[in-house]
């Protein structure tokens, strides 16, 4: 736990100091731009709400990937499963503190596992991650902040596109 947790912190660390390095860097975000704009840049020039849908689904599908093949999807599936039996024990015992406690202190010793398996997917995701949103920050911005969907921000659009996509890939590729 503790070397995947200072992993952790160490790709935290090179994210935040990518981010802030952004602008007063220029070789960064020049890098950036000269991978993106023919790419993702092309997309948004053709059509700018479905060019960041594709880009979103992409992203998000690149992503659910990583996590399916970077965690141990059998442990992961065991959990959930150990989760819902005792979910399902719990409900017996509404009446009882007692037994609930001892559920919940059951539960609250899997989050560490929990934790350390679904942490190694950000390692790969979390750089690339904090780049995409900053270029995509950059390009919208030259492009007077659209709104997408009538009223939100290419944020936001992102965020509730994201998890939408997220939900229907995860249970087309079975990720736990």
């Amino acid at each position: 736990m503790k070397k995947s947790f200072l992993m952790l912190i160490l790709v935290m660390f090179v994210s935040l100091i990518v981010a802030s390095l952004w602008d007063s860097v220029p070789a960064i975000k020049n890098a950036v731009n000269l991978v993106l704009n023919p790419t993702f840049g092309f997309l948004l020039q053709v059509n700018l709400h479905w060019g960041f849908i594709i880009i979103t689904l992409f992203v998000t599908f690149i992503t659910t990937l990583v996590q399916k093949y970077a965690t141990d999807q059998d442990a992961l599936k065991a959990i959930k499963d150990e989760q819902k039996a005792m979910q399902q024990e719990m409900k017996q015992y509404n009446n009882n503190p007692q037994k609930m406690l001892e559920f919940q202190k059951k539960q609250f010793e899997k989050i560490p596992e929990t934790m350390e398996l679904t942490m190694k997917p950000l390692l790969y995701t979390a750089i690339p991650f904090i780049i995409l949103i900053r270029w995509f920050s950059d390009t919208f911005k030259n492009l007077n902040d659209p709104e997408f969907f009538g009223f939100m921000s290419w944020f936001w659009a992102y965020l509730l596109l994201a998890i939408i996509f997220s939900i229907i890939l995860r249970k087309l590729l079975k990720v736990y």
